[in-house]
């Protein structure tokens, strides 16, 4: 899937949310993630029978936003004063203590209505397309909307780009006009209003910028991908939009602006994430799990019975930290090294496999592209997948198995899978990356 973030309520990301790895006041579209972004989170509501969503960090960001508005509500109405006539009378809104913070709080959730339609307008036009919402989800710094998968034709994504900064634009206009038709002495009311005509804008030419994977950044990679590939298109739109992320966080640094640091390495992040992912995807086109996996016939495994003792002493001897466990060669579950772990030396003889296996095993199809594979594990946080033929079981995928052939793919150009494959001897059963060997 992909998801369209928005970053603080300047900053929108679209982020491909097929597993795999997302600014503040701006706007960005790209490749889960890795960044992935597992967010805990809840929903308020739906627009167009899209959900929406609060993450938990957004409740920390909301009073934070309310806090710094209405500490700086002063110097903002003499700014709306001097450029928009506004006539606002500052005394007014500083009456009591609470009141300017109670004028920031609803300045800092209309700020956040605007970043969600943002969001709405990229999903709007990405649902035009065919492709799924998920979600819009309002989080730590701005939005996500998670949609099915990334456009790869230079016209759709330049169009679900450009939606969301039109839309604040849009916003910014009406805020504008509400604005004007408010009568003077309203002063909270056009302070609020002239605050999110200015913001509104501000997000939309933000989110402009050619920071990839931010707006400005997906339309630039629209623009490449007319007269390039759509790897090359990304790889060059990635690194402008990482240079951006560089002078955005040292312009940060001597602003002492936490915020616009946090965005900046953000967009370098997911900037980096995607790249990665789009040339891996281009690099395995048409190579499926099948193609690289180990086939089950040349598996080690173990049976259930197998002793906890004789499971450590084969995987010494071999090498290997997880086995399958089949019985009647029928697999029932695997056995991992963190598994053993948990049962005390005095006690391995007496415990069997069976009573440490995991049981809930992840998997992928054998016709599943390899990248996708490898997505897989990145969003479990696991190093393998058993790989099944409809409910059979045939194989087995590493972490290893598919960088390697990766490396391999960039540096030959092509392989043909067709020959014959090694045997698990001579390949790596078990992930070793580092990663936990332990099978949710």
């Amino acid at each position: 899937m992909m998801r369209i973030h928005t970053v603080s309520p300047v900053t929108s990301v679209v982020e491909n949310t097929r597993p795999g790895p997302h600014p503040l006041p701006g706007s960005v579209f790209k490749t889960l993630p890795p960044v992935s972004t597992h967010m805990k989170s809840f929903r308020i509501g739906s627009l167009f029978g899209i959900p929406i969503k609060l993450d938990l960090t957004f409740l920390l960001v909301l009073p934070l936003f309310a806090y710094l508005i209405g500490a700086q509500i002063g110097p903002v109405v003499e700014i709306l004063n001097a450029s928009m006539g506004a006539g606002i009378d500052a005394a007014a809104l500083t009456t009591e203590w609470w009141l300017p913070y109670l004028v920031g709080l609803i300045a800092a959730i209309g700020l956040f209505v605007g970043v969600t339609l943002h969001e709405l307008g990229h999903s709007l036009i990405a649902q035009r397309y065919g492709y799924p919402i998920d979600s819009i989800t309002l989080w730590l710094f701005g939005g996500i909307a998670a949609l099915s998968e990334m456009p790869e034709d230079w016209k759709q994504e330049f169009n679900i780009a450009i939606a969301g900064p039109i839309v604040s634009v849009l916003v910014g206009v009406a805020s504008y006009l509400l604005f004007v038709v408010t009568p003077v002495g309203f002063n909270g009311t056009r302070f609020v209003l002239g605050y999110l005509a200015v913001l509104n804008v501000a997000l939309a030419i933000f989110n402009m910028l050619p920071a990839f994977p931010m707006d400005g950044g997906r339309i630039l990679r629209a623009l490449l991908a007319r007269s390039r590939p759509y790897a090359r298109a990304t790889q060059q739109a990635a690194s402008i939009g990482k240079l951006f992320a560089i002078f955005m966080g040292l312009f940060g640094l001597l602003a002492f602006n936490i915020i616009l640091i946090g965005v900046a390495f953000f967009v370098y992040i997911a900037a980096s994430a995607e790249a990665q992912q789009v040339t891996m995807k281009a690099a395995f086109e048409g190579v499926t799990v099948a193609d690289i996996m180990t086939p089950a016939s040349d598996l080690h495994t173990v049976s259930p019975e197998t002793t906890i003792e004789d499971l450590l002493q084969r995987m010494f001897r071999e090498r290997h930290t997880g086995y399958p466990v089949l019985e009647g060669g029928h697999l029932v579950g695997l056995a991992t090294l963190a598994d053993a772990r948990e049962i005390k030396p005095v006690e391995r003889d007496a415990y069997r496999v069976e009573d440490v296996m995991s049981t809930d095993l992840k998997t992928v199809e054998a016709t599943a592209d390899a990248s996708d594979a490898l997505e897989e594990m990145q969003k479990n946080g696991i190093g393998r997948l058993l790989v099944v033929d409809r409910e059979d079981f045939v194989g087995l995928v590493t972490r290893t198995d598919v960088m390697t052939a990766l490396d391999i793919v960039q540096q030959s150009g092509s392989i043909d899978f067709s020959g014959e494959r090694p045997a698990a001897d001579d390949r790596e059963q078990a992930d070793t990356t580092g990663v936990d060997n332990r099978w949710p």
